[in-house]
Parts: C-alpha cells; sequence; structure tokens
C-alpha cells in the first residue's frame, strides 16, 4: 500500500463482517471463565449467534454491491465484491457446521472449553480477508491468522500425542511456507513497487513471462501457496494433521482452508498474474496431475478413515487446481461450483466420523463402521451419499464440480489432463467404496458404539439435504457458485 490511507466510515462498513468475528471471538475468551464447568458449551451458543451476526453482514454487503457496485476500503487493499461475500458465506456455513459438531464431541474428549470456539472465529477473521484482500500485506495477514489459529485448534487436545505430534508438524511446515511466501511477495513487490495485485498485474504485463525474477516469484509464491491446499509435494502435513486433531477441527481445516486458499490463488494467479499464465499454467498443471495420482493411489492403502479422506482432500485439490489450470469460464465456474458442494459432502463424512467411539476414544477405522446399517440406517444411507458424492458419481453434488472443471479443461485444450483426471475418478470410487462396504456389506462382534448430540444430528442432516439438492436440482446453487466469482473476475 503506497501512502497515508486515511480511516473512513466506508472503510469501516467494509471492514464490519472481520471486525465482527474477532469482537465475537473475544467475547467468548473474557466470559468463558464465568461459565462453569458444565456449562461450557454456552460459548459454542455464543459462537453460532457470532455466525448469525456475520451472516446478516453478509446479506447486507450483497445488497450494497447490488445497489452500487464492490465496496473498497483500506485505499484498494480491501474489497468486497461477490467473489469475496460467495467464499465467506462457505467460511459461515463451515464454521456453523464445525461449532456443532464440536459440541458433543469436545464433551466426550471432556475438552469443552471457550478457547476452542474463539479460535475459530478467529480463524474465519483471517479467511475472510483471504477472500477481500486485493493487496500483499492484508493478504499475507489475513492468511497467517487464520494458519495461527489452526495450528492452535489441531493441538487442542493437548494430553493426546498424537495431537501434539500433529500440531508441532504443521506449525514448523507452515513457517517454512510462510516464509517461502513472504519472499515470494517480496519479489512481487520488487518488480511492482506496489503491493497491490492490479498494480503488480500492471508491472508482470510489461515483462517477459520467461524472464528470471519473474519465475522466481512464481514458483516462490507457488510453494506457500500449494503448501496451504496441501498439493504434493507440499502435502506431507496433511494426513498426520488430519489424524491427529479433533475430528471437527480437521473438517473445518479440510474444507474452510481449502476454500480461502483457492480465493487467494484465484486473486493472486488472476489479478496479479494473468499475463504470465504460459509460465504458471504448465507448472500448476503438473503439480495438479501428481496431486491426484499420489491423493487417490494412496487412499488406497489406508485403513485409518481420517487418513483416507485426508488423502482423498489432497485428490480434489488437485482437481480444483485444474480449473485454475483452465482460467477459463468453465473451469472458475468449476472452482466455485466443486467447493460449494465440497462443503456439505466432506463436512458430512466427517460428521459420521465424529460420532463413533470405542472405549471412550474416538474411533476412526473402517471397520469401526461395519454393520452401520443394522445399528443406524438413516447415517448409513447418509454416509453413503457422502461417498458417492466426493466419489463424483451422478446426480449428486460432486459429479458438477467435476463436469465443470473436465469441461474446463476441454475447453482450454488441455486433453491429457482431462483424459488422466477423468481416470482417476474410478481409483477415487473404489476406495469411497470401501468405506461403504464396512457400513452396509460387513458385520462385528465388537462394533464402535455411536455418541450422536442434537448438533451432530442437524449437521449431518443439513449435509445430506444440500449434497441431494445440489445434485438434484444444480441450477440455482450453480448460478449462485459461479456468477459472483466470474463477476468479480471481468
Amino acid at each position: 500500500m503506497n501512502g497515508a490511507i486515511e480511516f473512513s466510515a466506508a472503510d469501516f462498513h467494509s471492514l464490519k463482517l472481520i471486525l465482527l468475528l474477532c469482537l465475537f471471538g473475544c467475547g467468548i475468551l473474557l466470559t468463558d471463565f464465568l461459565l462453569g464447568r458444565g456449562r461450557k458449551a454456552a460459548n459454542a451458543v455464543a459462537a453460532l449467534l457470532g455466525e448469525i451476526a456475520a451472516g446478516a453482514m453478509l446479506w447486507v454487503y450483497s445488497c450494497d454491491i447490488a445497489e452500487g457496485g464492490p465496496l473498497r476500503a483500506l485505499g484498494g487493499a480491501i474489497i468486497v465484491d461477490d467473489m469475496a461475500v460467495f467464499f465467506n458465506w462457505i467460511f459461515v456455513v463451515s464454521a456453523v457446521l464445525a461449532i456443532l459438531l464440536s459440541m458433543r464431541y469436545m464433551d466426550d474428549e471432556g475438552s469443552q472449553r471457550g478457547e476452542l470456539y474463539a479460535l475459530m472465529l478467529f480463524a474465519q477473521a483471517g479467511m475472510a480477508a483471504m477472500a477481500m484482500s486485493h493487496d500483499l500485506v492484508t493478504l499475507f495477514i489475513g492468511l497467517e491468522l487464520m494458519a495461527l489459529s489452526f495450528y492452535v485448534m489441531v493441538g487442542f487436545l493437548r494430553d493426546r500425542r498424537r495431537a501434539n505430534e500433529a500440531a508441532m508438524k504443521y506449525l514448523i511446515l507452515g513457517a517454512l511456507s510462510g516464509g517461502m511466501l513472504a519472499y515470494g511477495f517480496s519479489i512481487l513487490y520488487g518488480i511492482s513497487g506496489s503491493t497491490n495485485l492490479v498494480e503488480i498485474g500492471r508491472a508482470v504485463g510489461r515483462m517477459s513471462p520467461t524472464d528470471p525474477i519473474l519465475l522466481l516469484a512464481l514458483a516462490t509464491t507457488s510453494v506457500g501457496l500449494l503448501f496451504k491446499i496441501a498439493a504434493v509435494p507440499f502435502h506431507m502435513w496433511a494426513p498426520d494433521v488430519y489424524e491427529g486433531a479433533p475430528t471437527p477441527i480437521t473438517a473445518y481445516v479440510s474444507v474452510a482452508s481449502k476454500a480461502a486458499s483457492f480465493a487467494m490463488m484465484v486473486r493472486i494467479f488472476l489479478v496479479a498474474l494473468p499475463t504470465a499464465h504460459e509460465a504458471w499454467a504448465p507448472m500448476l498443471g503438473t503439480v495438479a496431475l501428481l496431486t491426484m495420482i499420489l491423493g487417490n493411489l494412496a487412499a488406497l492403502t489406508q485403513s485409518n478413515i481420517k487418513r483416507l479422506l485426508a488423502y482423498s482432500s489432497i485428490s480434489h485439490a488437485g482437481y480444483i487446481l485444474l480449473g485454475l489450470v483452465a482460467a477459463n469460464e468453465s473451469g472458475l465456474k468449476g472452482i466455485a461450483v466443486y467447493l460449494l458442494a465440497y462443503v456439505f459432502m466432506n463436512f458430512g463424512a466427517f460428521a459420521v466420523v465424529t460420532m463413533m467411539r470405542r472405549d471412550g476414544q474416538a474411533a476412526e477405522e473402517v471397520d469401526d463402521l461395519a454393520g452401520l446399517i443394522h445399528r443406524q440406517p438413516g447415517y448409513a444411507i447418509l454416509l453413503l451419499i457422502f461417498m458417492l458424492s466426493l466419489a463424483g458419481i451422478p446426480p449428486l453434488a460432486g459429479f458438477y464440480g467435476k463436469y465443470f472443471i473436465f469441461l474446463g479443461l476441454v475447453e482450454a485444450g488441455e486433453y491429457f489432463l482431462a483424459i488422466v483426471a477423468a481416470l482417476y475418478v474410478a481409483v477415487a470410487a473404489y476406495y469411497y467404496f470401501r468405506i461403504v462396504r464396512s457400513a452396509f456389506l460387513e458385520t462385528s462382534e465388537d462394533p464402535a458404539e455411536l455418541s450422536i448430540g442434537w448438533g451432530t444430528k442437524l449437521a449431518v442432516g443439513a449435509c445430506g439435504v444440500l449434497t441431494l439438492a445440489i445434485g438434484l436440482y444444480p441450477e440455482p446453487f450453480i448460478r449462485f457458485a459461479s456468477e459472483t466469482v466470474l463477476l468479480a473476475l471481468r
């Protein structure tokens, strides 16, 4: 950002969403000590009230944008446009689902504390800043606020060695990737003399796509960004973090963090670096290909559901990355629709996992699902819906994201990537059906117990209904997802 910036009423209005989330987070921390040991779940209610306030603010933003166009703050560093509103709805829904799942899960773990819900809101504030930012400084601040909150949430079960190990790995590798990203941002600043993405885009447009300095900036920036979405070869943290973190936090990281990181990538590559497409598209295409291959093949050998879904999440990152490689209308539509569907189908899958307990501990093995159809047929059928959707089977939500991604690749002439991506859908279907087979066809003499609270019921039911709704009546959801992103980038 260049020069002094005066803070006006318009700036304050554009930042109200971020400020609301931070205020509710701080309020939970301040009032937590007033709650008795058996009343800590009231913090979750306070967090849900914060999400209602955030949703109301997004509605106000939508009305303002419809009347007068995007809102701007801090000299253009923050721009609240249709794309920012769309991604923030994803963050709100993800946070609500994570809060609902955490209520019973944290009671079962004996770790019901207000700090968890405050950290969820702080992470969401960082994600909101990432989706709204058009400046390297605010992008980096939002990213670090999100990352620091997740580092703590991953290790929230302090008496669990596995959680401590996961948090430490996440912190160390996250710090390394953050350093690489900051180095890449510094080179982009050196190229343009500005931290504004539009100004950087103008400066890059005057350079050759093969300029060594530009290639160095692309490489270092991409390393930091690819780590956040767990793309190969920067995926090594994901399986351990997903397995070690509390299951509701695993779901939150896998969905919200990925959506925020892709929002950031779309801003950087399509606002600041569109003229260098011929330089970064082959690199991202190669990474996407490796990510799909490794994620799907590694998932085949997993017996732990959370690790299996971690490698599944890695493969999904590869598919979504292909939409950015295509960089056309269908590709961008695919990114938006994919992320919208991914919220419900992935959260739904993790929600079923949060129910399972064995000897007072969380049960996370595929075999623990054995005979679920006989014990809880409703949840078994919902699990089937989530698995089919994750595999991309029509007519469920996950199919449409893959369809638009493939369409974008074909339109861009990337036939090889489209063929390989389509082939690996079959591989993914195999390991998703392993979970279905265990739940429907296998039996166990010592089945895992099920711990189901009202929050879990609400979260699983909502995810199931919306996964089906997007699949059976996709038009309004596709229009909502795609138009917001495409309008913001025109």
